[in-house]
C-alpha cells in the first residue's frame, strides 16, 4: 500500500468535499477517507469520524499551499494554468468561502455587498 499523508479533515462533509475539489482542480490527486463514519458517533469517538484528504508524500506541499490560499482567501495562482484562488470573509463567523458562494455555509449569513 502506497504512504498517503492526511493534508485536511473537517466535520462538515460538504466542506471536505469542497477542499477536494480544489485539490483536485490543480491537478492533485486525493484520496477521501471516513466519508460515512459520521453514523458511528457515539460508539465511536468524533475525532475519529471527521471525513478526511490524504495525498501522496510529493504532493503534501502543493495542497498545503492550495488549502492555504483557500483559508485565507488569497488570489494565488498554485501552479502554471491553474486558477486563482478567490473568496470571502464571512462577517459573523469567520468562515472562508469561495468567490462564487453568496451564503455562509457555516452560520447562513448572507455575504455582503462588495
Amino acid at each position: 500500500m502506497l504512504r498517503r499523508v492526511r493534508v485536511f479533515s473537517h466535520p462538515n462533509s460538504l466542506l471536505v468535499g469542497h477542499v477536494r475539489n480544489l485539490l483536485e482542480g490543480a491537478g492533485i490527486p486525493c484520496d477521501l477517507r471516513n466519508w460515512i463514519l459520521a453514523g458511528g458517533m457515539g460508539d465511536l469517538a468524533p475525532i475519529d469520524c471527521e471525513p478526511e484528504l490524504w495525498v501522496m508524500p510529493e504532493d503534501e506541499a502543493r495542497a498545503r499551499v492550495v488549502i492555504d490560499q483557500w483559508r485565507q482567501g488569497a488570489e494565488a495562482v498554485v501552479s502554471p494554468g491553474a486558477r486563482l484562488l478567490r473568496g470571502w470573509r464571512c462577517q459573523h463567523c469567520g468562515e472562508w468561502h469561495d468567490d462564487h458562494f453568496d451564503t455562509c455555509w457555516q452560520c447562513g449569513l448572507e455575504r455582503p455587498d462588495p
